[in-house]
């Protein structure tokens, strides 16, 4: 009957192991890259993204249609 307390705590421990060697094994896999744009999503995180990116096209446009203007005032300057 000793025996198989022993056994259970050592096949308890063996399978605490593999569960973690599971869980890291998958880290450069697609599977970790896909959980991981999960929580990113679900965290809101990707729309916080998606909005900085925007104001950074936002504000290209308007500093390109800025130096536009500029050209635009200078050429009709010059005539």
């Amino acid at each position: 009957m000793n025996w198989v307390v022993h056994a259970c705590k050592k096949l308890s421990l063996i399978l605490v192991l593999f569960a973690f060697l599971a869980i890291g094994g998958c880290e450069g896999s697609e599977t970790r890259e896909q959980i991981d744009d999960t929580v990113k999503e679900f965290a809101g995180k990707k729309n916080i993204d998606r909005m900085d990116q925007m104001k950074k096209d936002l504000d290209k446009a308007r500093k390109q249609q800025a130096d536009r203007l500029e050209k635009t005032e200078e050429s009709a300057a010059e005539k």
